[in-house]
């Protein structure tokens, strides 16, 4: 089968990361435009390699390489194995990362390079593997810029992000916002082994999603004994076990609850029975020198639940201040914990947040329209009749 479209990620596909979500919600999209497509992604032993479903296949890359530059190079060659059966017959490539965009923006192209940046690897390897030299991040620097440089079009998912993609020398003019989106859950039951009162967190457990900050804000909520923190993981227990530890420390263990790997629809409720969802987001260079787009405020606005989140600009594009909820200094667990602390003792007051959040999403931020914006994007880039210099 010769495609038309494809889309490649080097992120596991499925998975309860919101990577996923976005993936799914993009590629539905682009095969949607294009009558089908290939969708080439990460796997491991658990997924099979190759899946189709009518005029759609899914490839996934599954070699074990245990050093991550060399897993990513590898992944890049297989990329463009895969491309080569569809050279000429595919219209769009749908992008997520360097080791993607590299051999689809290679010289001879007849397709058009959709390149969607959620994150700047050069960025948060600084982050994932902090044992990668200066010289390392250096070049991968120098890959981003050099990709992006050769796509038709870069989607951003913030103006943050937009802004430092244009630090890396693209156009202004070629740069789209595609806001990140959600769906509004239909009215759910509470899950049945839900706490009566809980804060709720949803997310990975990375060092810049703050959940340690959280959890010494929670430290300060003890005088509150019938409040719980449910930690809805994205990751394997095994990965939870350094945050846990730090709960023992804490002392706030017992009155910690967890859950991981949850189905994405599952999560939506116990967003919605929540007192207060949190978003703990540090002020590290990953999340404010790229920007971030977190999937987790949107979602837990659009499950009516109010938001108390670090008050960092790419935030500040999706929740106001007093309006769905409360934003606070990143980094700081007393500032945290008085938000809390003053949305529980204002009932009422935080169910209008909620309520008001989950307008914001009907009104702005479903994925319908950011899907609908993905859409005009790939019919811009189409109609152009000659690949620009790249």
């Amino acid at each position: 089968m010769r495609h038309r479209a494809a889309y490649f990620a080097f992120d596991r596909f499925p998975s309860s990361k919101g990577s996923a979500v976005h993936i799914a919600q993009m590629a539905e999209e682009l095969f949607g435009c294009f009558g089908g497509g290939l969708l080439g992604v990460l796997g491991d032993p658990a997924l099979p390699r190759y899946q189709r479903e009518g005029s759609r296949e899914i490839a996934r890359f599954d070699a074990a390489v245990p050093n991550l530059i060399d897993r990513a190079e590898a992944y890049s060659a297989w990329v463009a194995d895969h491309l080569e059966p569809h050279r000429e017959t595919l219209e769009v490539c749908h992008v997520r990362d360097p080791w993607s965009a590299l051999p689809a923006v290679a010289d001879g192209r007849r397709h058009r390079v959709v390149y969607e940046v959620n994150g700047l690897p050069s960025i948060e390897m600084a982050h994932t593997w902090p044992w990668a030299s200066r010289e390392t991040l250096g070049k991968v620097r120098e890959l981003e810029r050099y990709c992006l440089g050769r796509s038709d079009a870069v989607v951003v998912p913030s103006r943050i992000i937009g802004a430092a993609v244009r630090g890396l020398g693209v156009p202004e003019a070629r740069i789209r916002l595609v806001p990140n989106g959600a769906e509004v859950p239909e009215p759910s039951a509470k899950p049945p082994d839900a706490p009566e009162r809980y804060i709720v967190y949803v997310g990975a457990l990375q060092p810049w999603q703050g959940l340690d900050v959280l959890m010494r804000a929670f430290a300060r909520l003890a005088d509150l004994p019938d409040l719980r923190l449910v930690v809805c993981a994205s990751v394997p227990e095994r990965r939870a076990k350094p945050v846990r530890r730090m709960a023992e420390r804490l002392g706030v263990a017992a009155r910690t609850e967890w859950r991981f790997e949850l189905p994405h629809r599952e999560v939506a409720a116990w967003l919605a029975h929540a007192a207060v969802s949190a978003a703990p987001l540090t002020g590290c260079a990953r999340n404010l020198d790229q920007g971030c787009a977190p999937l987790k405020v949107i979602e837990s606005m659009a499950a009516g639940v109010p938001v108390v989140a670090s008050d960092l600009p790419a935030v500040r594009e999706l929740m106001a201040d007093g309006e769905h909820g409360r934003l606070v200094p990143a980094d700081r667990p007393a500032e945290l914990a008085r938000a809390v602390r003053i949305l529980l003792e204002y009932p009422e007051e935080a169910a209008a947040m909620g309520r008001r959040g989950r307008t914001r999403v009907e009104e702005g931020l479903t994925w319908a329209r950011s899907r609908a914006l993905l859409a005009q994007v790939y019919r811009e880039t189409t109609a152009s009749d000659q690949l620009g210099d790249r």
